[in-house]
Parts: C-alpha cells; sequence; structure tokens
C-alpha cells in the first residue's frame, strides 16, 4: 500500500464558532482510503513584519515546517470584502518569505469558500487563485466547493449536516489526491 497523502488544512478564519474551520473539521472526520487531512494553527502568527525575516518567529517556523512536510494543501476561506480573510493572507506571507524560501512553491492546492450569502465565497477563491500563480501552486481546478448560505449547513454541536455539501467536500479531497499523485 502506498503512504497516505498528507494534506494540511488552513482555516482563513479565526472566530471560536467559524463555518470554515468547522468545514475543514469535518473534511478531516472523513475517511479517505489514500489520504489524511490536517489543520494548521495560523492564530498564533504575527502581523508580517520584513524585519524578522532574518530570524523568523517560531509559530511561522512550526508553519513553514508542516507546509513542507505535507504533500498538499487545503485552503478553507471565507470572503472579506470581495477577498480573503487579512489572517489568511497573513499566513500565506509569512510562509512566502524570505523571498526565494517560499514554502508554498510546487504544492498542489485545493480551495473551500462558503458565506452567508448566495455565492459562497467565490470572489475570496479568484483572488487566491490570483496569489497561487506567484506562489507556483498548482491549484486543483475542480470540484469546486463554495458553499452558500453555510451557516444552515451545520447542527448545533458543529457538525456538517448538509449530505450535498459532505459528498462535494469528500469529491474535493479525492480530487486532490489524484491530482497530487499525478504531480509527483
Amino acid at each position: 500500500m502506498d503512504k497516505k497523502i498528507k494534506i494540511l488544512g488552513i482555516s482563513g478564519s479565526l472566530r471560536k464558532e467559524s463555518f470554515h474551520t468547522k468545514l475543514l473539521k469535518a473534511a478531516m472526520g472523513m475517511q479517505f482510503e489514500d489520504a489524511e487531512v490536517g489543520m494548521a494553527d495560523i492564530s498564533q502568527l504575527p502581523l508580517y513584519n520584513q524585519d524578522w525575516e532574518a530570524n523568523l518567529p517560531a509559530s511561522v517556523k512550526e508553519l513553514k515546517d508542516k507546509i513542507t512536510m505535507s504533500d498538499a494543501i487545503l485552503f478553507v476561506t471565507p470572503e472579506y470584502n470581495y477577498s480573503v480573510s487579512g489572517v489568511l493572507k497573513n499566513a500565506i506571507d509569512w510562509a512566502s518569505r524570505p523571498y526565494g524560501k517560499s514554502a508554498w512553491s510546487g504544492k498542489p492546492v485545493a480551495i473551500m469558500s462558503g458565506s452567508v450569502g448566495m455565492l459562497g465565497g467565490s470572489r475570496a477563491q479568484y483572488h487566491l487563485r490570483q496569489m497561487m500563480i506567484f506562489l507556483d501552486m498548482h491549484p486543483l481546478n475542480k470540484p469546486e466547493v463554495m458553499v452558500p448560505m453555510i451557516q444552515d449547513k451545520f447542527d448545533e454541536s458543529g457538525n456538517l449536516t448538509d449530505e450535498a455539501t459532505r459528498a462535494k467536500v469528500k469529491e474535493m479531497i479525492e480530487a486532490l489526491v489524484v491530482w497530487t499523485k499525478k504531480l509527483k
């Protein structure tokens, strides 16, 4: 049996009851024959400061190590002001620095998003895809997971109860595994 593909999930929301973190945890709780999904905590990252690049903060080193040890990345992002959250952009910036030592380079990546409206975070995904070009990442094109009315997809305990969303998340993870193996 081949080793499992290690997928590192990163939620772009720090909110305690974040729907995006719940969506990531739902993916982590699913059983996959060829993959395991983990999560990086970006809540302790300081605001990016180029002055600190020569001596990276411990939380940044830890994030970069987790990215490096992963086979693929899964971003789960809310949409704020037609783009990704500031905390996600901060994590992306830190892990891409110093210039020439980006942890993102060459990584296969998938994106899930959601919103309390009808577009499901689509604009945030498009901005994130633009960033991936410079970061030299390899985004999975399909399936797209954009969850509209995300607040209605979970029960009071935080479990993803919407079967169509569960199926789409599972489909995406399985496609990311195939994409990752293809790129190796």
